[in-house]
């Protein structure tokens, strides 16, 4: 059977999360030092060794993450692409949670990935909000 794989980032998957990001209407890279770990802190979702989706794990002085920069492989083209998104969240809650930490946070715009963390009982906020980022 092909099970789906978690695994952390590493220096060889940015290039390619930067060809999703880009793929995806709207959508605009981070700079590497903008990410966790200079684009190593977060995990990547697999099967067969086929890369379907990644996201980011903020680590701050609180009880909270943020889970960010959620990106999925434009390419992958099997029926079990919500499947790995939701793997990928379930994933890295269990790493948080092992971590001692009680709160997640993540921010979205894209109406399939909130579903899928309302699923997964994510409380959701119907108000709009606005990512504000400034380089200083």
């Amino acid at each position: 059977m092909n099970e789906l794989n978690l695994r952390r980032l590493n220096d060889d998957d940015y290039d390619m999360l930067v060809s999703w990001w880009n793929w995806w209407p709207g959508w605009a890279a981070p700079p590497r030092d903008f990410l966790p770990d200079n684009g190593k802190g977060g995990f990547m979702v697999e099967k067969n060794n086929t890369p379907i989706c990644a996201g980011f794990i903020y680590q701050t002085n609180s009880e909270a993450i943020l889970l960010e920069f959620i990106i999925s492989n434009p390419n992958y083209r099997d029926t079990d692409r919500k499947d790995a998104l939701e793997y990928l969240i379930v994933g890295c809650e269990k790493i948080c949670k092992e971590a001692g930490k009680k709160y997640m946070f993540t921010m979205g715009r894209h109406k399939s990935l909130i579903n899928i963390h309302e699923k997964l009982g994510w409380h959701v906020d119907k108000r709009p909000s606005h990512e504000i980022v400034k380089t200083i």
